[in-house]
């Protein structure tokens, strides 16, 4: 099959095989999700000393939990004996100390090895060095963030820079105080798609007219394909006649404290690569976590957060739920219905981006940098 020049209008996407290839997704694990900071779970999910979480951060499980004096905590979840895993569930809370149910190594909250059957009789056994592998973690807009590395790249230019280059500057997300914010409801979504094309899909509306007829009854100028994460410090604003970010366009809730009037009656939208998604309006806020799973699938986990009264109060926060979700279900169909055609000879070079997705090529950049050069 020959392949006609492309269009001065047009860029070349990336070939197919980029989202079939295990080894490519290989690849992607090693050198994007266990190199880079990983936004893994919400701070407030951690509520007490021993509440746990487990999240897969590329080939590795990630155990974090909250210490004894209160401060999270991040590890490798395998026992330094045998290698079993340590915590089998996804949450859950210890009284003390986290103990392997194979040999019954036992590890406190910050990691140390503190006991083990007939480990009195072993003194040469340093039990800081038999300890729990740490991961470097650190805390913004209310979530635990976590890095592999061995040396984490810098927080401040790689995650809280993608703020900036959006925003102009970190006082526009922190007027938010997503940190102070309550969740009104989490919803996991398992697309059958690669990672890639959720993160494409969302820093383009090209596709907003066809599919998100509700999303672009509140956000008008989204009908004519403007990408909301293009321009430095805009947000799209809201339709006339449109009182809240809501399924219908009724009201919502009041604005949150801290947000400036030129932010009010606005979306904003704010990727941190690799995997998050962030939405700001002037009540709540939206925060996606992709975690990739393999090459054709990924978990989505999405967090609305209001204002801590609102949750407190039972409000009903379906209206502005159900218009995201159904932004969500709508974008992750579109992907489902992509990824099988990844596989075909039709894209085995790749697709187009029109004029208003050219900056999906930057994403494209960052990607194949970062696997060291294209794989054709």
């Amino acid at each position: 099959m020959t392949t006609p020049p492309i269009a001065p209008s047009l860029m070349a996407t990336l070939p197919g095989h980029y989202y079939t290839d295990p080894e490519i997704f290989r690849q992607e694990q090693e050198h994007i999700f266990e190199s880079m900071w990983f936004c893994a779970v919400r701070s407030a999910d951690l509520d007490k000393p021993g509440a746990f979480r487990t999240v897969q951060v590329g080939r590795e499980n990630v155990l974090i939990t909250r210490s004894r004096t209160g401060e999270p905590r991040a590890f490798l979840n395998v026992c330094r004996h045998r290698g079993a895993r340590l915590c089998t569930e996804e949450s859950g809370q210890v009284r003390r100390n986290l103990q392997c149910p194979y040999h019954a190594w036992t590890y406190d909250l910050d990691g140390k090895l503190i006991a083990a059957p007939n480990l009195v009789q072993m003194p040469d056994v340093d039990r800081t060095q038999y300890g729990l592998v740490k991961v470097a973690l650190r805390e913004w807009l209310g979530y635990a963030w976590v890095c592999l590395a061995e040396e984490p790249p810098s927080f401040e230019e790689t995650v809280i820079g993608a703020a900036v280059e959006r925003l102009g500057d970190t006082a526009s997300i922190e007027r938010y105080h997503t940190q102070d914010l309550a969740l009104g409801k989490r919803i996991s979504y398992d697309v059958k798609a690669n990672w890639k094309l959720i993160v494409e899909n969302f820093m383009e509306c090209y596709h907003c007219a066809t599919i998100h007829p509700e999303l672009t009854d509140v956000l008008p100028e989204f009908a004519d394909g403007y990408a909301a994460q293009y321009y430095v410090g805009h947000g799209a604003e809201f339709g006339d006649g449109v009182k809240g970010f809501t399924v219908d366009g009724s009201e919502g809730f009041g604005r949150l404290p801290q947000v400036a009037d030129d932010q009010d009656r606005r979306y904003y939208a704010i990727t941190v690569k690799p995997t998050v998604f962030i939405n700001l309006v002037p009540d709540h806020v939206i925060l996606h976590r992709m975690f990739p799973l393999a090459e054709d699938r990924t978990v989505v986990e999405c967090d609305w957060l209001y204002a801590p009264e609102v949750v407190a109060a039972g409000a009903d926060v379906s209206k502005s739920v159900e218009l995201f979700h159904r932004v969500n279900a709508q974008d992750f169909q579109a992907c489902e219905r992509t990824q099988p055609a990844m596989g075909s000879r039709a894209y085995r070079r790749g697709g187009v981006l029109v004029p208003t997705e050219h900056h999906i090529g930057i994403f494209h950049e960052w990607l194949t940098s970062k696997l060291g050069g294209a794989h054709a």
